[in-house]
């Protein structure tokens, strides 16, 4: 409020201060009551004025308060993905600081083994229920090195145990399982390669991120402790760049944690697939040898 308005607020109060006085004024004094309801009209409309001056003046100072912050036009706040989008991925990745290069070799890393394992499973993959039709067919009628020919016009890890049995068919039951049971572990080792390292960017990817948010943090106490007045500008870059390293080494550790399962449990499925179909074949053979 300026100091004209205080005087004015000042006068209000004590015309008002008048007009209780004259309102309550006792019996005695009703001598003079003409001249004093005068009065009293007269103050009243000189307060009712000065009250409507003051009161445009306080809106007036408030409506130039408002607009000196800022807060006439007010913009609603953008959200990541809108910054994101305007400033790009490179701008993105600056921010971040020095821990966005490692991350970006570790999630480079960690597609090439995805894609990798992705176009080995998917190689690897038959039709076991048609396969073993097709072996046991091939055993009746060609014997044993027509299913040996069937198991080599097929890839996969399947095939390769099946033919590792094969080859010691003549020898009896129990040296056709060993067979079978060394083949598989190859087998799996080779459907396991690869897996360790999409493990490890699953692992390292956070604490990389974590990383990078202590060095922002780092950033932002130093830039206080250099600054005369702290403000949110000061520390808005090292709180940027903690915050950005802590979410890329999420975004790479997430999806490197989910195709690292998803791969598990297809070695799973195909060490069961393995054990069907090789105690299907032994069972053939000693059938075949029975009759």
């Amino acid at each position: 409020m300026t100091v004209r308005g205080k005087r004015k607020w000042s006068a209000c109060m004590g015309l008002g201060l008048a007009l209780l006085l004259f309102t309550s004024a006792p019996a005695s004094a009703q001598g003079t009551e003409t001249s004093a309801g005068e009065e009293v009209d007269a103050a009243a409309e000189e307060v009712i004025e000065a009250v409507d001056t003051l009161m445009e003046e306080v809106a007036a100072s408030t409506e130039s308060l408002a607009a000196g912050a800022g807060f006439a036009d007010t913009e609603e706040p953008q959200t990541f993905m809108q910054r994101f989008s305007q400033s790009g991925a490179v701008q993105f990745f600056d921010n971040g600081g020095p821990f966005m290069w490692p991350l970006l070799a570790l999630s480079v890393i960690g597609l090439a083994f995805f894609f990798e394992r992705l176009f080995t499973f998917s190689k690897a993959r038959i039709n076991v229920r048609n396969f073993l039709d097709e072996i046991a067919q091939a055993l009746r009628t060609g014997g044993i090195d027509s299913a040996k020919g069937v198991c080599e016009k097929t890839s996969g890890p399947i095939s390769a145990v099946l033919h590792a049995g094969l080859m010691k068919a003549g020898r009896g039951p129990e040296a056709i399982e060993k067979a079978i049971q060394s083949a598989g572990t190859i087998e799996m080792s080779f459907l396991e390669r690869g897996l360790v390292v999409i493990s490890s960017v699953a692992t390292i990817g956070p604490l990389l991120g974590f990383a990078g948010t202590v060095s922002g943090m780092i950033s932002a106490f130093e830039a206080i402790a250099a600054a005369d007045q702290v403000n949110a500008k000061v520390v808005a870059s090292g709180i940027s760049e903690a915050l950005i390293t802590t979410l890329s080494g999420l975004m790479i550790a997430i999806p490197a944690q989910a195709a690292y399962n998803y791969f598990v449990a297809q070695i799973d499925r195909f060490v069961i697939e393995m054990e069907e179909a090789s105690t299907e074949v032994i069972d053939t053979l000693v059938s075949m040898e029975g009759h």
